[in-house]
């Protein structure tokens, strides 16, 4: 499956809850897309469609490929930890997740072409592979050259409260990974174990 380009709306819409982010469209229509969507009886789900459901909506919040997610997972097995918690703390780890929570940029989508265009450096050093996992103590700022990008203004104007986990230095337009988030401290709304148990078959 390619990386998903379309509609953010119709996907948060698909599994009944903002995945993305505030959302006015899906406040508006909560409820499944299509023209019979709002009285549309859906069956009961079997224990695979809510297994495999979980996963799906993992990978869309995170912007991640079948195969990355797969090949996380596997890494993630081999930790030590609960498998769905390192899981969830790796995807969190990637360098487009935290360039998006430190609130460079209003998405997710937004953070990974930051870092694809060049615009982070990690460390001093420009990365562009969204994928990179981060370590704790990693520092993350912008070029100099990119401080000015509208994007990045509204977004930073609009930052709320900052993560436990990360560190926000305003004056110096820098931000560190201070430590590998605990579970309870990630906010989305995903059942791991799930995901966990599909591919343990």
């Amino acid at each position: 499956m390619a990386r998903y380009r379309g509609p953010e709306t119709k996907i948060a819409r698909k599994f009944g809850e903002a995945i993305f982010g505030y959302d006015k469209a899906f406040d508006k229509k909560n409820y499944p897309p299509g023209q019979h969507g709002l009285m549309k009886k859906r069956k009961q789900q079997k224990e695979y469609g809510l297994q495999l459901q979980e996963k799906q909506k993992a990978k869309y919040t995170y912007g991640v490929l079948e195969r990355q997610f797969r090949n996380l997972f596997e890494k993630a097995s081999r930790k030590e930890g609960v498998t769905g918690a390192v899981l969830l703390q790796m995807l969190e780890s990637r360098l487009d997740n935290v360039v998006f929570r430190l609130g460079l940029s209003p998405s997710r989508r937004a953070a990974r072409q930051l870092v694809s265009h060049g615009h982070i450096l990690v460390n001093g050093k420009p990365v562009n592979i969204p994928s990179y996992l981060m370590h704790a103590g990693d520092k993350v700022t912008l070029r100099e050259k990119s401080r000015d990008l509208d994007m990045v203004k509204e977004s930073l104007a609009g930052k709320g409260k900052p993560y436990a986990w990360l560190d926000w230095n305003m004056s110096s337009m820098e931000g560190t990974y201070i430590a590998v988030p605990e579970r309870e401290q990630i906010p989305e709304n995903i059942k791991e174990q799930l995901i966990v148990e599909l591919y343990s078959k």
